[in-house]
């Protein structure tokens, strides 16, 4: 086995979550309720930092967000937007909208850290889910929720286009007149509806029971080859985006260059003894030339 890398709740702290690693699962948890999760600028600028720390920084080989108090979160904290600094409300037109083009391009990039991680993410939602919340759960691999969950594309009845992934990503996760319907209104599903649509994979009693269930399905995830998982994960966002023709070539390249005996031995040696296999973490993920 590698040597077990450090909890990166040792060395890293943030404003929007509470994180923790154990049996190779990072538990994400959003830690402002009082003010219901909304996604303020800290969130926005810590949320890629902490994928990245986790894949950089801890031994995990999934990655569970879930939340605290009333909501998963009520989305975007408006003080996103009426931050002059980030979006000026003056000047020339052209001007701002080249600013405000990039500044929603950041945006989506934040929310796309949780595909481009390697790592599977489970979201584990209670309560409401609302506006760019339902934009984060989107890019998550897989949705669970308590009964008394709800969602909604909030956006629409504040007068704007929701902009950072839930138009983009909702139909490719349920059938997309039903999308239509839920952007064009506004209107709030619940958790029974979300289930029969395919978008959560279960519905649990309380918030305690889904985060017990959640994370037996973490635990079986994180027993499995991490080198396998990540090829899952990445040969599924690509066949989602991809012909099927041009998914299978790239997943013919993959397997020519990532397969490798190694995993199945110890997996035929585990079997054989009755024994869990062990297998070798992934190297972490550093910036360029870092040490």
């Amino acid at each position: 086995m590698t040597q077990r890398r450090q909890n990166v709740t040792e060395s890293f702290s943030y404003q929007s979550f509470s994180v923790g690693v154990s049996n190779h699962i990072a538990h994400v948890q959003f830690k402002r309720p009082d003010a219901l999760n909304t996604m303020n600028k800290a969130f926005w600028l810590e949320l890629p930092r902490c994928m990245h720390d986790i894949e950089a920084n801890s031994d995990a080989r999934v990655i569970v967000i879930s939340s605290t108090g009333k909501h998963f979160s009520a989305g975007m904290d408006l003080g996103v937007f009426t931050d002059s600094k980030a979006v000026p409300m003056a000047g020339d037109p052209g001007r701002m909208a080249e600013n405000l083009r990039r500044v929603v391009l950041q945006l989506q990039d934040t929310l796309s850290s949780l595909e481009k991680v390697r790592l599977p993410v489970l979201a584990a939602v209670h309560g409401g889910c609302i506006g760019g919340a339902l934009d984060l759960v989107c890019a998550a691999d897989s949705r669970y929720c308590t009964a008394d969950a709800y969602f909604t594309i909030k956006e629409t009845e504040l007068g704007m286009t929701a902009d950072v992934g839930t138009l983009q990503r909702l139909p490719k996760l349920i059938p997309e007149g039903v999308v239509r319907e839920l952007a064009y209104t506004g209107r709030k599903f619940g958790a029974e509806e979300a289930h029969r649509l395919g978008f959560v994979n279960a519905v649990y009693d309380n918030h305690e029971t889904m985060l017990e269930g959640v994370m037996e399905i973490a635990a079986r995830i994180a027993a499995n080859s991490p080198l396998a998982v990540t090829g899952c994960k990445e040969m599924i966002n690509y066949s989602r985006d991809h012909s099927v023709e041009d998914s299978l070539k790239y997943m013919a390249t993959w397997q020519a260059g990532m397969f490798r005996p190694n995993d199945m031995m110890k997996t035929f040696q585990a079997k054989g003894q009755k024994q869990p296999p062990e297998y070798d973490d992934l190297f972490p993920v550093k910036d360029l030339f870092s040490q």
